[in-house]
């Protein structure tokens, strides 16, 4: 069974209630678990059992291989079971398991010591040996075996003519094979080498030092006559082969058919299973019983005697005798009473020294402990700060809280996660959406938009490529009006009045949704005309997609989309121009349209609609086929990157070369003081030139040659530089590329921190980009999310029994900054990224490898966040400028709001 932590798995028995639905529901559907036979009722439960067994933390009990899963330790063991069971000697098997049956012995290692002592020199019939005649090895097999009472030839003939006292021959070594009998008189009453055996040669053994070609001729004679003949030897003349009998082998053979419970003194049992096969008695005889439960009350004594000794010693009250005692006691020997206490001190002096000894092996453990060197990176929690750390002041002790309060959304549980995908959806696949790309800035913009006389663009863009994806996408015609039909049907069985939310009932419900957006998978969003139309198709859209099940808001949006209440026309005015849309009433009563309505929606209601959608358009055709091109741009990517740095190994190792001649050749700048010199010569004397002029010529013909050479090394080292900036910079657009496309396929977090917090950036991935024309930066959150642990990771948390996590949160993400499952917050600063890497330990994997990402990515990341503020900084000025300080109310002209100021440019039918 694989070990977890040093300890067995205990597999997971069915329920109660589980095992008492067999007999009333027996087609109860259920999670089964084939490999382990374990069944669930829930698939959480067994997809957190799965999540349990896939972990890398479980070790095979039979090679101590640990690092592995459940699955594969299981099946390292099963393999070595299976090899071991074909080496160890069949015949051997049952007079094994026999012996060790009902033993009790506190360690394995001294049941395999005194197995092993007991069937060395003893063999059996079937087992296959090697015999030494002469000096000549054979491989033989053993045919009949004789006991020490047939030593000699004609006991041996009468008992196979008469079959007599068959039973010794068919189980021999039975009074040597029992562990009850001390080893001495177990030679004494049944010496194994008195036995004789008749074995069958089967072939030479084969001498591995022997060289090819050499043999003796008494070698050769004797394997003519010998080989396939029937020969009697004792013991000493036979052995086993080391691979199928050893004290390893043995070892792993009794550990693998036996167990033990945990009781004080329990014996070993062999496997019910095992025993059956063969032959093995798994009632334990009342006599061994006994034994056994003497055996284990004296245990008990001894240990309680101990401890009572421990404690420390008797009382002089606990000393005194009774009278009747000291009576009694005139009539014993006062030898007696000596040794008594002789006995008793020393069974003190023991058990003292066995306790300090205990003591110098735990301290001396744990120093050893102590003084084993930590491999750094390793797990997260188990690094800790030193004080000398905290001194210098190299790590922060607190990570920098994480703001929670400026998250759009946020107020409500689960809006901003659901604003944060439907943003990260429409972005990431605006190439098949026909979107351009907007901040998320512009988008919570464009989500609390409420002017009904002033169309937001982005919302009309937005909400119009959603419709004509999910024009792709297989839907139930009127889906939702059947699942309203069937609440009501339900609530009138269960005798429960209809909740008729804003005051109207389902009838009026329904009976208002049968005329608005039927014709939505045809209708014409035309982009010329504003996406005029767009709402009611959005309805239309939600008629046929949505039901209870799925959108279980969906009748409270509806009824404000189809409902208005009554308000004269200048309320209606006020609250269009209004920026922030006023308290709905809470009873809507006027009919209307969803062109006029969907500005009443509150924000959270806007993104249930937008979330919903981008849901449902994952699944359609051009999401798929976007998705199935990045992965094949991915592969050529990768491609590209190794033939990149394939080139630039290249030419880092012909700089290198350049660098190396130069360094052997003297550094000239030019022929100049050459050709000086020499001119210098001929004129001063001219006689003494002329012979020698030849000379001075190959002088500076080499000269000349040598600084064309070095001019040569000059430009091709400014050649290869610049090759290599080209490669620099087509790896980092590689990396770019690289982040939009997988951003396309899967969206990652940058990486967790010590306490399974997950950090994400959202910039740079699908149709995004991380730098413009010109090489400007942009962004599209310009933020670093933090985000708590999942609740699969709290419970590995919670697996950890050595600290206290709570307390070390608390000191080290602080009393706010604790992040529970599902909570957000944000870094929008560069100074609060760079308090948070200082915070990182890099001695930890998960921080480490978290570091260094954002490390390389920091220069995009850092630039985003100072385009995002310094962006924000102008709005708020010009939004200054615009007001007018010369009238009475200060007004805002939202139609220069950047998110109203967002054109699609990759809209199908834009002009």
């Amino acid at each position: 069974m694989p070990t977890c932590r040093r300890k067995r798995v205990v597999l997971t028995e069915p329920t109660p209630e589980l095992l008492k639905a067999v007999k009333q529901d027996p087609k109860r559907p259920v999670f089964y678990l084939h490999i382990t036979g374990e069944i669930f009722e829930t698939y959480e439960e067994y997809a957190a059992r799965m999540s349990f067994y896939r972990l890398r933390q479980f070790q095979c009990e039979v090679t101590g291989k640990s690092g592995l899963d459940y699955f594969q330790a299981l099946d390292s063991e099963r393999q070595e079971a299976r090899t071991l069971h074909s080496r160890f000697p069949e015949p051997l098997k049952s007079a094994v398991l026999r012996a060790v049956q009902w033993q009790v012995v506190g360690r394995l290692d001294h049941l395999v010591e005194a197995v092993y002592d007991r069937f060395k020199d003893r063999y059996f019939k079937g087992e296959y040996v090697i015999v030494d005649l002469n000096g000549t090895k054979f491989q033989a097999r053993i045919d009949r075996v004789y006991p020490p009472k047939f030593s000699n030839v004609e006991d041996r003939d009468t008992f196979k003519e008469t079959s007599a006292n068959s039973l010794d021959l068919e189980n021999p070594h039975s009074i040597g094979g029992d562990l009850k009998i001390s080893l001495h008189e177990s030679l004494e009453s049944d010496n194994p080498d008195r036995y004789f055996y008749w074995v069958k040669l089967l072939e030479i053994e084969k001498d591995k030092g022997h060289e090819k070609g050499k043999s003796t001729k008494a070698s050769d004679k004797v394997d003519g006559k010998l080989v396939g003949s029937l020969v009697e030897v004792q013991s000493p003349m036979m052995s086993r082969d080391r691979l199928a009998f050893s004290k390893s082998i043995l070892r792993r053979f009794i550990r693998d058919c036996v167990d033990r419970d945990a009781a004080v003194a329990s014996p070993w049992t062999v496997k019910p299973i095992i025993a059956a096969r063969y032959g093995v008695d798994s009632v334990m005889p009342e006599e061994t019983r006994k034994g056994v439960e003497d055996i284990k009350k004296g245990e008990i004594d001894k240990r309680k005697k101990a401890w009572e000794d421990k404690e420390g010693p008797p009382t002089k009250k606990q000393k005194k005798l009774t009278a009747a005692q000291e009576e009694k006691g005139r009539f014993i020997s006062k030898a007696a009473v000596v040794a008594a206490e002789k006995k008793e001190r020393d069974a003190r002096d023991k058990a003292e020294k066995q306790r300090l000894a205990k003591e110098e092996a735990e301290r001396l453990a744990a120093e050893k402990k102590k003084k084993k060197p930590v491999r750094y990176p390793t797990e997260d929690l188990d690094v800790r700060l030193a004080d000398k750390d905290k001194k210098a002041g190299t790590l922060r002790l607190q990570r920098p809280l994480a703001n929670r309060a400026i998250l759009p959304f946020n107020e409500s549980p689960g809006a901003f996660e659901s604003f944060l995908m439907a943003w990260n959806f429409l972005v990431v696949y605006g190439q098949p959406l026909h979107l351009s790309v907007f901040s998320l800035d512009e988008f919570e913009g464009a989500i609390r938009h409420s002017a009904l006389d002033l169309p937001c663009p982005l919302l009309a863009e937005v909400h119009s490529t959603l419709v004509y994806n999910l024009r792709t996408v297989p839907f139930v015609r009127h889906s939702l009006l059947l699942s309203l039909l069937k609440s009501k049907e339900d609530r009138e069985h269960e005798n429960l009045d209809d909740d008729a939310p804003y005051g109207i009932t389902m009838d009026t419900l329904t009976t208002a949704m049968a005329d608005v957006g039927n014709n939505w998978e045809r209708v014409p969003l035309r982009f010329s005309e504003g996406r005029e139309g767009w709402e009611e198709a959005v309805v239309g859209c939600l008629k046929d997609h949505a039901n209870l099940g799925n959108f279980p808001q969906i009748r409270e949006i509806l009824t404000k989309l189809l409902f208005a209440p009554e308000q004269d026309d200048d309320s209606d005015s006020e609250a269009s121009h209004s920026r922030h849309p006023s308290p709905t009433s809470p009873v809507l009563k006027v009919t209307a349209s969803p062109s006029e309505r969907y500005y009443a929606l509150s924000p959270e209601e806007r993104i249930s609609i937008l979330s919903f959608m981008c849901n449902l358009a994952i699944s359609s055709k051009a999401i798929h086929t976007h998705m199935e091109s990045c992965e094949e741009q991915l592969t050529a990517l990768r491609k590209e990157k190794i033939e990149v740095n394939r080139l630039k190994k290249q030419y880092i190792e012909e700089v290198n070369g350049l660098v190396g001649e130069s360094k052997d050749e003297p550094a000239l700048t030019n022929g100049a003081g050459e050709d000086v010199t020499m001119q210098d010569l001929s004129d001063t004397d001219a006689s003494e030139a002329r012979p020698k002029s030849l000379g001075h010529s190959k002088e500076r013909e080499a000269a000349r040659a040598k600084q064309a050479s070095i001019k040569h090394a000059i430009a091709e080292r400014r050649r290869l530089d610049e090759e290599l900036g080209k490669l620099e910079r087509r790896l980092e657009g590689i990396e770019r590329d690289f982040r939009k496309l997988l951003g396309a396929v899967r969206v990652k977090p940058l990486g967790r921190d010590r306490f399974y917090n997950r950090i994400w950036w959202f910039d740079g991935m699908g149709s995004a980009s991380l730098v413009g024309n010109g090489g400007q930066a942009q962004y599209g959150t310009g933020r670093i999310f933090i985000q708590g642990p999942s609740e699969f990771d709290l419970d590995l948390l919670g697996q950890r029994e050595d600290e206290n996590l709570e307390e070390r949160r608390l000191e080290e993400e602080g009393e706010d900054g604790v992040l529970n499952p599902n909570e957000w917050g944000v870094y929008s600063e560069v100074e609060e990224l760079d308090e948070f890497l200082a915070w990182l330990n890099p001695k930890g994997q998960r921080e480490l490898a978290l570091k260094n990402i954002i490390t390389r990515w920091l220069p995009h990341i850092t630039a985003g966040m100072k385009k995002r503020i310094m962006d924000l900084t102008s709005n708020a000025k010009n939004t200054d400028t615009r007001r007018s300080a010369r009238t009475k109310v200060a007004t805002v002209d939202l139609s220069r709001e950047p998110y109203m100021l967002w054109t699609n440019r990759k809209a199908i039918n834009a002009s």
